[in-house]
């Protein structure tokens, strides 16, 4: 592995000076990087760029209307979308209607909730009535579903102006953001690059101030790797905390294996308000069961015990992140974190790696035509003879027993235990979210066969979703915070896992970061 040496495995850096850090300032008289808060950066960015939380407070006010909010909001939609396509759909006179109501209520003395006044976008595959969800499949485009999903509801009920849906990949199964209805969504801060997927659209909307609030969806990094390469925050919840029903295949209420619904926000407190809005139980068990997630056990930096795993033998990490992740890091120790590189779960890494594929291609093969699944017997056959490239991973996973099934969900549970056991020691994993920044557009051949540039080499694209399951597949959330810019001037993040349920500390512990660090960046020329 690159980066590594010496006896006990212990990690070697080319530390960088913090690149692109907001508000850090350098050389402090003892060696150290240290992080500086600085609110008045964020009270001079102009309204549309500002947190949720802070244009529902100036609609509140009477700063500003919901009408001239959404005005501004859409005005940048209709200056930044053409380059970034990341709005594919919209309902704007709709919006405007509504945006008018908010208005009158709030004339009355009346608030429709947290998020009243606050133009939002979401992600295409929710359902909302009158609008598609084509999940970039061409033979959707006619498909309108009769009712909301429950995601949409509870944003409505808080008082959100939805105005359109922000793009994806085919199917959702892509780290890029591309399909044959939308086309492709670029990334803001070069648009010869990829936003991120498949949640791409939601993370390049939030980064150029077309939207104050988004919400995604993840079952392989599709909320986290958009924040990372976008520069702002997401957050993947525990599994089963936000109702996904409506989500997908058109008038399909199955809950899928692994996949999880999140808000993505240019600011961590927007994530708790996103995740306090659609969170809750769902469906059928929405007649008894009722959400109390427990607040982090710490409240200072010094109080907080953190694992750090910036590498791992199962993917090859670009330099200028893994120095730029290790650089955050140094200053978080800095801060007073207890920092230890060692710590890890007592599980197999390679093997964890393995379960977690073959569990997340059962669950989205479950959603393949008929002819797809026969198609892939032929790669089964292969992994039956004893082949193990991804492709017949893929179609042994498809097509394999319920009796394997259930042998690989034993093997997750045990990891879960092992992941609990963790827990009790560490706070939080810090870890990275993909294996490099943002990469070039590739959109030629299949999505398996795809490379992407790794320290100066070519690397599979598909390695990259070790990052993505090693949390994932065992159903844990995962927050990802800013972490300035690499050397090559592309953001990034750093990846927060956290123990069962414990989302709020995931949050809190961005929060801090982004406080201490410094947090979102407005990509050069969206100012």
């Amino acid at each position: 592995m690159p980066g590594r040496s010496g006896a006990r495995g212990e990690l070697k850096y080319s530390v960088v000076t913090a690149a692109g850090f907001a508000g850090l300032t350098i050389g402090t008289g003892d060696g150290k990087i240290r992080g500086m808060t600085d609110p008045a950066t964020v009270n001079r960015l102009d309204i549309t760029l500002r947190s949720a939380g802070d244009q529902a407070a100036a609609v509140r006010n009477g700063e500003i209307s919901a009408r001239e909010l959404l005005a501004a909001v859409i005005g940048r939609y209709h200056r930044f979308n053409p380059a970034i396509n990341a709005v594919v759909v919209t309902r704007i006179e709709e919006a405007e209607a509504r945006a008018q109501a908010a208005d009158e209520a709030t004339a009355r003395g009346e608030s429709w909730g947290p998020l009243h006044g606050v133009p939002i976008t979401i992600k295409e595959p929710w359902d909302w009535v009158g609008t598609p969800s084509t999940s970039g499949y061409e033979d959707r485009v006619d498909w309108r579903p009769e009712r909301n999903c429950e995601v949409v509801d509870r944003l409505l009920d808080a008082g959100a102006i939805i105005y359109g849906k922000t793009n994806i990949p085919v199917g959702m199964a892509d780290w890029q953001t591309f399909n044959p209805v939308y086309g492709t969504t670029n990334n803001p801060w070069d648009l010869d690059r990829m936003p991120g997927g498949s949640s791409g659209g939601s993370a390049a909307a939030l980064a150029t101030g077309m939207t104050a609030l988004e919400v995604g969806s993840d079952i392989g990094a599709s909320i986290r790797n958009p924040a990372h390469y976008c520069g702002v925050f997401g957050h993947k919840p525990t599994y089963g905390l936000v109702p996904t029903a409506g989500h997908g295949a058109p008038g399909d209420p199955t809950e899928l294996d692994i996949g999880v619904g999140g808000p993505l926000a240019r600011s961590a407190s927007d994530l708790r308000l996103g995740l306090d809005t659609v969170a809750g139980a769902g469906g059928l068990d929405a007649a008894g069961w009722r959400l109390d997630l427990p607040e982090p056990t710490w409240t200072r930096p010094e109080e907080i015990r953190a694992a750090v795993m910036l590498e791992s033998p199962c993917v090859m990490q670009d330099q200028e992140l893994t120095d730029q992740l290790a650089a955050t890091v140094e200053a978080l120790a800095s801060l007073g974190v207890k920092v230890d590189h060692d710590g890890r779960p007592d599980i197999d890494i390679e093997r964890s790696h393995e379960v977690y594929l073959m569990l997340l291609r059962a669950a989205t093969g479950t959603e393949s035509p008929l002819d797809k699944f026969e198609a892939m017997k032929r790669p089964a056959a292969r992994y039956a003879d004893g082949d193990r490239d991804y492709q017949a991973i893929v179609g042994h996973s498809i097509t394999m027993s319920h009796w394997e099934w259930a042998a690989l969900h034993r093997e997750r549970t045990h990891q879960q235990h092992a992941w609990a056991e963790f827990f009790t020691d560490y706070d939080m994993l810090l870890c990275p979210t993909a294996a490099s920044a943002a990469y070039p557009h590739d959109q030629q051949g299949n999505r398996a066969d795809r490379t992407i540039p790794v320290n100066g080499d070519r690397e599979s694209t598909i390695d990259q979703l070790f990052w993505a399951g090693w949390s994932c597949g065992v159903y844990l959330p995962g927050a990802v915070a800013t972490a300035g810019l690499t050397a090559s001037g592309l953001p990034c993040g750093l990846q927060i896992v956290t123990g069962h349920l414990q989302d709020y500390s995931a949050i809190a512990f961005a929060a801090l970061m982004e406080r201490e660090l410094g947090g979102y960046q407005v990509p050069p020329g969206y100012e």
